[in-house]
């Protein structure tokens, strides 16, 4: 849609829209924005808009509601978000740099965007298959027992115990440790089992069988560990929108608690150039979600690759600029966070 004016026509109605809850007539553009055309010229603008397919009109004599293709437009023609306060911002800051573990970040940070957008959060666990180890630790706590203990790049930490079936040798242990970080650290999960291939080459006869125990013990792991998962919340928020699901929620509850549905957005979302990913009702390829958008960001490291995706679910009439600045404030702070 190249016509200027037009387009602030849409604007202004999608943003008394996302404000009032109310269908929006050509009478209230003229009292709230300040569009420099008169009554009637806004009436046919909103009439060309609505032939187009940008706006609709719920009931007869009412006013006019953005329709999906409307709400794209406006989401691809923001030329920036809106920005966060400074107390939003260190509160952010606070919140999460509190954080114990991995687990722990990822807890706040759900919480914090459900908070913030007053819809629902949803962070994508930094998953093994994309993440690579840091470091392997082993560390003697018995005679003949090891706790292995693998730490990733995105902080996650995964420890297992070794039993081997006689006393083991605590330089044989030192010895194991230096050759799996030289091996394994910096790699992926799809390049480990390469790297690990030949590390018990390089003992004793006696020693090997505790060191092939030691490495597969790492590789189950990394493989039982491997599965994709999302955390939600802030269910309970779309509850409270005040918007009126047309099918009732029931069908958008059901679709959240598909994590291969959630999954698979994330995923298609991860390949968009924009830096923060919106999906606008039947975009997102679900039934149950059609009342819905979808607004996604990567993090991961500072380095600009992303392990995983962070973002919120709610109403099509959801006030994308803010959304789509908490989703990447919190984003950005998690991507710190976990680099260092």
């Amino acid at each position: 849609m190249g016509d200027d004016r037009r387009l602030d026509v849409l604007r202004a109605i999608v943003e008394d829209y996302v404000a009032t809850s109310e269908p929006v007539g050509s009478r209230a553009l003229v009292e709230r924005h300040s569009l420099g055309v008169s009554p009637a010229t806004i009436r046919n603008d909103m009439a060309a808009l609505e032939d187009a397919g940008f706006i609709a009109q719920p009931h007869t004599s009412a006013g006019r509601v953005p329709t999906d293709k409307g709400y794209r437009v406006f989401v691809d023609q923001l030329s920036t978000v809106k920005p966060l306060s400074g107390a939003e911002r260190r509160a952010i800051a606070v919140f999460l740099e509190n954080a114990v573990d991995l687990d722990d970040v990822v807890d706040r940070a759900v919480r914090l965007i459900a908070q913030l957008t007053q819809q629902v959060a949803v962070v994508q666990y930094p998953s093994l298959r994309r993440s690579a180890l840091r470091h392997i630790e082993l560390v003697p706590v018995g005679p003949r027992q090891v706790l292995v203990v693998l730490i990733t790049d995105t902080g996650r930490v995964e420890q297992r115990t070794v039993e081997a079936a006689a006393e083991v040798d605590p330089s044989v242990v030192a010895v194991l440790r230096a050759r799996l970080n030289v091996g394994a650290a910096g790699r992926r999960l799809t390049e480990l089992r390469t790297a690990l291939a030949d590390v018990e080459q390089g003992f004793e006869p006696a020693d090997r069988p505790f060191v092939r125990s030691v490495v597969e013990l790492i590789e189950q792991t990394l493989a039982q560990e491997s599965e994709e998962r999302v955390v939600l919340a802030g269910t309970a928020n779309l509850a409270r929108t005040g918007v009126d699901f047309a099918r009732s929620l029931g069908p958008v509850l059901e679709a959240l608690e598909e994590q291969v549905v959630l999954l698979r957005l994330l995923t298609e979302m991860a390949e968009d150039q924009a830096p923060v990913a919106v999906r606008i009702g039947r975009e997102t390829g679900h039934d149950g979600l059609v009342e819905t958008s979808f607004v996604t960001t990567g993090y991961g490291d500072e380095s600009g690759s992303s392990v995983a995706r962070i973002g919120a679910i709610g109403p099509l009439r959801m006030d994308y600029p803010g959304t789509m600045s908490a989703v990447r404030a919190v984003a950005r702070y998690l991507t710190r966070i976990l680099a260092g």
